[in-house]
């Protein structure tokens, strides 16, 4: 029995093995979290002024136009006759004034005669200026280049005043308005960048820059407004679309981290097991075993999480296989976080 007992105390269970990275001593990147929505910072419904019957339509729907491209035009016929009147009466009330400062001159007319004329060419004059607004407006032209949306009315359809015709929507540059707890506004500042992300472009990170933020908060959900300015050159980003935002801070400088997978939480704390020295084997390798030691934990970021206690930087610690390990349990490192070495080349 005393033979049988002595066996088994000279056999120790075999290391270990685990994977060890070095905590790591840097900035650690900070950021404010929120949702919010695309919108354009240009868009509007096209709308006539006046009323009339469509009597062309020059656009295609879901294209791209310029400034100043014509869209609708609503029957001007008579404006145009209006027009015409009007140019008419302005040459004859031209020619009665000349004629009658002529008169005035040598005393065969009055001041009076040619006030009346001047009156009437001014009239004139009005009213060519009145009729040819009118016609302006009923030429209905894109305010600004953008894309068209679809198309809202029908060739020798009536439309009033405020009705919708087509949507023009720049995509060139866009709004990002989402919200942020109050307690964050001392943070919060115009000019910082924002990164955005969108549901129908995974992985992919948009980004803009504070522009506004709205003066106040909401009684009701104690949140702020923040508005991003961000380019969209491709148009792939659309007004309507959800996008998780993310405000950029200033990094923290000299924060000790190590990877998020080496942090275990228990009901007794968080803690990790850090790769200590323990003597030499027979060959006179160094033996290592794992020590269980406490942390306070700080913010994660990026696969990682900030150490406020408990590590130094440059401590080696457990990243992956700590399950098996007990306080002292004895380790060997199976990888240290740094990339292999390269192959030898192939003769």
């Amino acid at each position: 029995a005393k033979a049988i007992a002595g066996f088994f105390a000279s056999q120790a269970p075999p290391p270990t093995p685990v994977a060890a990275f070095p905590a790591e001593v840097g900035p650690m990147p900070r950021y404010l979290d929120g949702i919010g929505t695309l919108s354009a910072v240009r868009e509007v419904e096209v709308s006539p002024e006046v009323a009339g019957r469509v009597e062309a339509i020059t656009f295609t729907a879901g294209t791209s136009v310029a400034a100043g491209a014509p869209l609708v035009q609503l029957n001007d016929a008579p404006e145009q006759a209006d027009l015409a009147a009007y140019q008419a009466s302005e040459k004859l009330a031209l020619a009665n004034l000349e004629r009658t400062q002529q008169l005035v001159r040598r005393d065969f007319a009055t001041q009076a005669r040619m006030d009346e004329n001047q009156e009437a060419l001014e009239a004139a004059r009005a009213g060519i200026a009145r009729s040819q607004a009118v016609i302006d407006q009923k030429s209905i032209e894109a305010p600004f280049a953008g894309q068209l949306g679809l198309r809202q009315v029908e060739l020798g359809q009536y439309v009033g005043p405020g009705d919708a015709l087509v949507t023009l929507t720049d995509l060139s540059q866009l709004y990002a308005t989402f919200t942020l707890p109050e307690q964050e506004r001392s943070q919060v500042a115009v000019g910082q960048t924002v990164e955005l992300r969108a549901d129908a472009f995974p992985g992919e990170v948009f980004r803009g820059e504070v522009t506004a933020i709205e003066p106040q908060i909401d009684p009701a959900t104690r949140v702020m407004r923040v508005q991003a300015t961000l380019d969209n050159p491709e148009r792939r980003l659309l007004p309507g679309m959800f996008v998780n935002a993310r405000l950029v801070l200033p990094p923290l400088p000299d924060v000790v981290s190590v990877p998020e997978t080496a942090v275990e939480r228990t009901l007794y704390g968080d803690s990790v097991f850090v790769v200590a020295e323990d003597g030499t084997d027979a060959e006179g390798k160094p033996k290592h075993k794992a020590v269980q030691t406490f942390v306070e934990t700080g913010p994660y970021f990026e696969g990682r999480v900030a150490i406020v206690r408990g590590v130094a930087g440059g401590d080696v610690v457990v990243a992956s296989g700590q399950l098996k390990l007990q306080n002292g349990a004895a380790v060997v490192i199976a990888g240290n976080g740094l990339a292999p070495p390269a192959a030898a080349p192939v003769e």
